[in-house]
């Protein structure tokens, strides 16, 4: 890790658990005075350790609770193909997730839509669309196990 020491670790571990703490509250979480856990924070931030703050969504609530993980295979792959196809999906409201990866494929795409027929149309109408692409295949979540943030 990046220079961390256990003050440091006890900090991001109770922002991850709640990134709206107050520096009061997160000082008394992690039994420090809140001036000193400030300027951790602070630190931790300009560091980029920190990225951002975020709100995590209940996707069954807001209509998109159907997740498929969806493996991309491009024509051919050089870095302006990689640039254009980045841009594309960056613009794709139902990709939440996008990793280029090794293996059988290039990308790997988590797509989070209202059901299957909105996955269909995602795919044909969109993804599809690309005149990048070769191939794509699709693996449908039944159930969510484990959803967690990285932990330090």
């Amino acid at each position: 890790m990046k220079d961390l020491d256990s003050i440091d670790v006890d900090i991001l571990r109770a922002l991850q658990e709640d990134g709206r703490l107050s520096v009061r509250e997160l000082a008394s979480k992690v039994h420090r005075s809140a001036t000193p856990v400030f300027e951790r924070l602070r630190r931790l931030e300009s560091e980029g350790v920190i990225k951002s703050y975020t709100a995590v969504v209940d996707q069954d609530k807001i209509g998109r609770g159907f997740t498929v993980f969806c493996n991309v295979r491009l024509r051919h792959i050089n870095t302006e193909i990689h640039i254009d196809f980045a841009r594309e999906v960056q613009q794709m409201a139902e990709v939440s997730e996008c990793y280029n990866v090794s293996g059988g494929f290039d990308y790997m795409l988590k797509v989070q839509v209202p059901d299957m027929k909105s996955y269909r149309l995602f795919v044909t109408e969109r993804l599809g669309q690309l005149p990048m692409l070769d191939s794509v295949q699709s693996v449908f979540v039944m159930e969510a196990i484990k959803q967690s943030i990285v932990t330090v």
